[in-house]
């Protein structure tokens, strides 16, 4: 709970402060400039790969010792992870440096001189090589159950940086300034990150020259890494490639105008997470009971309710996105309908999977190491196909077709052939009631919406925004709720158990 609490604070503050700021740093930098950072920023991703999973791991391999006491072995433990990812560092600052040279390459046609990009690439980078250098020990505060005090000093630093960003290109306009504050912060937020860490664990010994010697004592770490890092290699590649190839089939202000948009749909699916994922190691304890009727009850129950959330954030980002873009940056700022379907859609899948991923994580099925690999392969084939046909949303409907393919036709069927171990078609028949359910209670609330509440509010401000958007977010809500309710035994047990705990 303390984490849960710490992460809906982080998120609101990064919420009203992204919110805030973006505008400003639009105005006053450029498109252009924001478009440039955030494919920086993609690229950098990429190189992370090469963190193999291995932090993960770690995590994994400490619960037991953290447990049991035994700050022997996680000293051990740590000096493996402060061995790998030193190695890792060094590995990452090389590929950064030969990425480096095509940069001219990457960025063929831009308006920024070439101090500007390199200056700006690699403060990105060793912001990136800290973690691996100097803050690897924050792992030991996850597997903890501390994360709220990463999280908490992340945000803070984060917090202040960007507003200074802010400021600076109020009053100095300068792009080195704004790179060089981004790599000050980095470097800050290290140094109280391992203060802390080492108030909490003053006994924390950890030795980096052992790390290869004692790796050999662990051997299940290489085990979990090798089968970790090909998912992360999936989940890298889908959620980074995306601005990497809409600046190939366009511009750097289109990839501004799209990450406008992400960005208000990466705040929703932090938001819900912060939520909902906190039921991950429940989850882990219910399966180890070994109950599968119960177990099974409880996923769809949780399923149910994620397919609600999912149902009206979706609408939600349809409907109200654009003109919330438009209100917040301006009309410049506003994508075509068809795009803006595609996020919303994108946005509501990435929302629904979760409950399919937890119950795969807690199972321990990490055995399909192919599919990332698969779900690679189809989001890159079809979005430079539909890239070259459509453009933007061509792009954004390769990783729809990936997301589905792999996410929401392998996953399930994975998840319930090895971990339930029953027919996955109990799953995809419900899956298909929702969506019917979802479908109806949207259509109905859009009727309402176009006939009642739009001629009498039209969000042409603030105000008016806010008025139409609670109007509409009342009416779906009340509808949805309705329609899962009549339809969905998993939901109606789960509105049955809140009922409960709330009278208890």
């Amino acid at each position: 709970m303390l984490n849960a609490k710490m992460n809906l604070i982080c998120y609101f503050a990064s919420f009203i402060t992204a919110f805030f700021t973006r505008k400003i740093l639009l105005d006053q930098l450029g498109a252009e400039f924001i478009g440039f950072t955030g494919t920086v920023g993609s690229l950098l991703s990429f190189l992370n790969l090469a963190e193999l999973g291995i932090g993960t791991a770690i995590g994994y391999v400490l619960y037991k010792p953290i447990a049991d006491g035994d700050r022997f072995k996680i000293n051990e433990i740590i000096s493996v992870l402060g061995y790998l990812y030193r190695k890792i560092g060094y590995a990452i600052l090389s590929i950064g440096i030969i990425t480096s040279f095509f940069l001219p390459l990457i960025f063929p046609s831009t308006t920024f001189s070439w101090v500007v990009i390199y200056f700006g690439f690699y403060a990105y980078l060793t912001s990136s090589l800290i973690g691996y250098f100097a803050n690897y020990k924050a792992t030991l505060l996850s597997a903890d159950q501390r994360n709220y005090i990463v999280t908490g000093y992340f945000q803070l630093t984060t917090t202040s940086k960007v507003i200074l960003q802010m400021v600076l290109a109020i009053f100095v306009q300068s792009f080195i300034v704004y790179f060089l504050i981004e790599l000050l912060f980095g470097i800050i937020n290290s140094i109280i990150l391992n203060w802390k860490i080492s108030k909490t664990y003053p006994w924390l010994m950890n030795e980096v020259k052992l790390g290869n010697k004692l790796l050999k004592k662990y051997p299940e770490i290489t085990t979990y890494i090798k089968q970790i890092f090909a998912h992360k290699v999936g989940w890298v590649v889908h959620g980074q490639l995306s601005p990497i190839l809409i600046y190939s089939f366009a511009t750097l202000p289109v990839v501004a105008l799209y990450t406008n948009y992400t960005l208000l749909t990466q705040k929703i699916e932090n938001l819900v997470s912060a939520v909902i994922n906190s039921a991950g190691a429940a989850i882990g304890n219910l399966i180890a009971e070994g109950d599968k009727e119960k177990t099974l009850k409880v996923f769809q129950e949780l399923f149910a309710f994620r397919i609600f959330i999912t149902s009206i954030v979706t609408a939600c980002v349809y409907n109200f996105s654009s003109q919330l873009i438009e209100v917040w940056l301006g009309e410049q700022y506003v994508l075509d309908n068809a795009t803006v379907t595609l996020i919303a859609i994108l946005c509501g899948l990435n929302i629904a999977r979760g409950a399919i991923d937890q119950f795969n994580h807690a199972f321990g099925l990490y055995g399909d190491i192919w599919a990332p690999y698969i779900e690679c392969i189809i989001t890159i084939a079809s979005s430079i196909v539909g890239g070259h046909i459509l453009g933007l949303s061509g792009i954004l409907l390769g990783s729809l077709i990936s997301t589905i393919t792999i996410n929401y036709v392998w996953k399930p069927y994975y998840l319930f052939s090895r971990g339930f171990k029953i027919s996955v078609f109990m799953h995809w028949r419900t899956f298909i009631i929702h969506l019917v359910a979802a479908i109806a209670a949207y259509l109905v609330t859009a009727y309402i919406c176009n006939q009642v509440i739009r001629p009498f509010v039209t969000a042409t401000g603030w105000i008016e925004l806010i008025i139409e958007g609670l109007l509409y977010m009342i009416t779906i809500i009340t509808l949805t709720f309705a329609a899962f309710y009549v339809t969905s035994k998993g939901f109606r047990d789960i509105v049955g158990r809140t009922k409960f705990k709330i009278k208890n």
